[in-house]
């Protein structure tokens, strides 16, 4: 019997340390997959692989509409020709209109052309030697800078441009300038890949390394108004008034790299009053417009039905440490808040997914502190498979009597933005769905197009202190609507393409926006209707008594930039690709940086008589408080749920075998070996596990 059970003891170590050894499936398929992975600085790398050397960005804001330029310097030190990208995020409401080249005194303007034929003229211009570059939209917040043939010793200067409407929530405006695309989750195969898609497989500098690039911002804001609560809460800044209404920020210098997290600038106007009323621009072609109308103030409902609340939070590897603790004090003080009458849920996400319970349960002291005691236990490791966590959350059992709200809680690092947006749209019969964004550099195209497919509301928490006032918001928010039934009717005002064609409920407390074109002459009447809280809603608005509002040329820009989202930013799926015409006309007649037309300029000599030219794609830095966990880099392995589930099993199987015959040794090892390939095959099939294992710390070979 004693050398049964040694012998029993001696397998079971045996098959636990194999399972162990089995490798994430980010170490077998990396090199098939698009996953970031890490470059390490110095130790004699090459000086040429950070060609990116200054970012300076250039804040206008007049009024409620943000002028930015963004300019990216460019220089090579070392002795050979280099060809660079560099992948960058922007807001995802920016509408960029123009591009400008400069190499020593030539000065080449962008042209906006359809995005295989820029490509082409890029690719074309770069095998001839000449300096070029092209600018292309990888998501609505994402875009790529090549830069062809950058000679030693040269210097090149690209000039963004692109304009932005700010609207205020509660009295608060915000503008975001985003500084580093975030790494992103994908178990997508390389091979067959998008060109859209490709981009992820970014190189990133471990966490700690400084890029040998500046970041410099300043912002100058004019309102008209009194300013007041001007501050910014990502960025140590300086602050120089020069009227009451007029300021200028700067980042204040300490010698911190500052391109690592958005940049982020808040303010309110005096008497907490926003900026609302027609603006109108007439042009040479056409004439555009845009309506701001402040909603009604909001009246609690004494009876708000019962709710359910299923949070659906991720634990994967980007959000280990500061993330996931702020995202952990934003859930705690959601659940904490809920009613007796209220259900809630709980799902947990990486790799696998985890539900808290079969079905909601009763928002009892017992059941919230069992909820705040699993999430606490949670680290933070594995993939971000935010779709297999939504279908979950979805196919919960539903009663009719409650009203269900799904709350997505992530920091957006993955890649499949349009799969999700497309599974909340098939879904939304069954719940409203809104996002909360954890840490600094969060995703923002895919937090707010969740919210935005499932008609709910994005909020962004980037550190603990504000998870309470965050979730206080978000309580004000779904408690009742403040206008329903929204119309916008044009008596003698010839509007015509107006955006959006249909207004859906208005929730949180900024103003209806509303764009259009208008013919003939500024006149007639503008009628906004709807059903708030104390009954009939009506605000009319007389076109003839508006006032010139500078700068209004933006909003040509700004019109295009709205229709062309509503067509393609957070459409589910490929459904984007039935206004694929329309999208690339309004991205060539508008100068419009779109999924499908690109800004191309090449200088017109051939300056690279040698013609060869080294690859370089321009490593990024992790964001703020992100750690090499993101990229893997490093990483512990997390068992999975189904692992940990199999790891249980097994000595009960051992045990059986073991109580019976000899013989059944054989089934037993038969079943093993059943057992360990049908995970591998799930883990192959589910793409679990780190991102980037063996890539760490190694330059991958660079291309385009």
């Amino acid at each position: 019997m004693n050398n049964r059970i040694r012998y029993f003891l001696y397998l079971s170590a045996s098959v636990f340390s194999l399972l162990l050894s089995f490798p994430a499936s980010g170490e077998q398929a990396d090199d098939r997959t698009l996953s970031p992975y890490f470059v390490v600085a110095g130790e004699g790398s090459p000086i040429e692989q950070f060609p990116l050397k200054e970012t300076n960005v250039s804040v206008n804001i007049e009024g409620v509409i943000a002028d930015v330029h963004v300019i990216q310097k460019y220089a090579n030190e070392g002795d050979q020709p280099i060809n660079a990208t560099y992948v960058f995020p922007a807001s995802t409401q920016a509408s960029v209109h123009g591009m400008t080249m400069v190499i020593g005194e030539r000065v080449v303007t962008a042209a906006i052309k359809e995005r295989e034929t820029a490509k082409a003229e890029f690719v074309a211009a770069k095998e001839q030697g000449k300096s070029a570059s092209l600018l292309e939209q990888q998501r609505p917040n994402v875009f790529a800078m090549n830069v062809a043939n950058i000679m030693p010793k040269d210097d090149v200067q690209i000039d963004l441009h692109y304009s932005e409407l700010l609207i205020p929530t509660a009295g608060t405006y915000e503008f975001v300038y985003p500084t580093v695309v975030g790494p992103r989750y994908s178990n997508q195969p390389e091979v067959g890949a998008a060109e859209t898609d490709k981009w992820v497989k970014s190189p990133y500098l471990p966490e700690g390394n400084v890029p040998p690039t500046s970041f410099n911002i300043a912002a100058s804001i004019s309102t008209g108004i009194p300013l007041q609560d001007l501050s910014c809460p990502s960025h140590k800044v300086d602050v120089q008034w020069t009227t009451s209404s007029n300021a200028r920020m700067t980042l204040t210098p300490s010698g911190e790299f500052a391109g690592d997290r958005d940049f982020i600038l808040r303010y309110r106007l005096t008497g907490k009053v926003i900026q609302s009323g027609l603006m109108l621009y007439q042009g040479d072609k056409e004439n555009h417009f845009l309506l701001m109308v402040q909603p009604p103030e909001r009246i609690k409902p004494a009876d708000i039905p019962p709710r359910e609340y299923i949070f659906v939070l991720d634990v994967s590897g980007s959000m280990f440490g500061f993330p996931l603790d702020t995202a952990k004090a934003l859930i705690r003080d959601l659940i904490g808040h809920l009613r007796p009458i209220d259900k809630f849920n709980v799902v947990l996400f990486s790799g696998a997914s985890v539900t808290m319970a079969p079905s909601s349960v009763p928002a009892t002291a017992g059941n919230i502190d069992n909820a705040i005691t699993l999430i606490n236990a949670q680290r933070g490791g594995g993939g971000t498979e935010l779709a297999a966590a939504l279908r979950k959350a979805f196919a919960l059992p539903a009663e009719e009597a409650f009203s269900r709200t799904v709350v997505v809680i992530t920091d957006g690092f993955i890649a499949a933005e349009k799969e999700t947006f497309e599974l909340i749209q098939d879904n939304l019969g069954r719940s409203n769905v809104f996002s909360f964004g954890i840490g600094h550099g969060v995703n923002r195209y895919l937090v707010e197009g969740v919210a935005k497919a499932g008609m709910g509301e994005s909020f962004v928490v980037t550190k603990p202190q504000d998870a309470p006032e965050a979730a206080a918001r978000f309580r004000a928010y779904v408690e009742s609507p403040l206008l329903t039934g929204i119309e916008v009717r044009f008596k003698d005002f010839d509007a015509y393409d107006v955006e959006p064609p249909k207004i859906p409920d208005l929730f949180a407390k900024r103003p209806l926006v509303v764009f259009g074109k208008w013919r003939g002459e500024p006149k007639g009447e503008i009628e906004i209707s709807g059903l708030g809280a104390t009954g009939s809603y009506l605000n009319v608005l007389d076109a003839s008594k508006v006032e010139k509002m500078e700068p209004v040329g933006a909003l040509r820009y700004l019109w295009a930039r709205s229709r062309v989202a509503r067509l393609s930013d957070f459409a589910a799926g490929t459904r984007h690709l039935e206004h694929k015409e329309e999208i690339t006309s309004l991205g060539l007649g508008y100068s419009l940086l779109t999924q499908y037309t690109s800004f191309v300029a090449v200088l017109d000599t051939v300056r690279n008589t040698g013609g060869a030219a080294k690859n370089v794609d321009q490593p990024l830095p992790l964001p703020h408080h992100i750690s090499n966990y993101a990229v893997g880099g490093g990483m512990v392995k997390t068992p999975e749920p189904e692992l940990i589930l199999l790891l249980f099993l097994i000595p009960l199987i051992l045990a059986g075998c073991f109580i019976f015959r000899r013989r059944s040794r054989t089934v037993l090892f038969g079943i093993l070996f059943v057992l360990a390939h049908c995970y591998l095959d799930f883990r192959k099939c589910c793409g679990t596990g780190p991102m980037s294992h063996k890539r760490t710390e190694r330059m991958q070979e660079q291309g385009n």
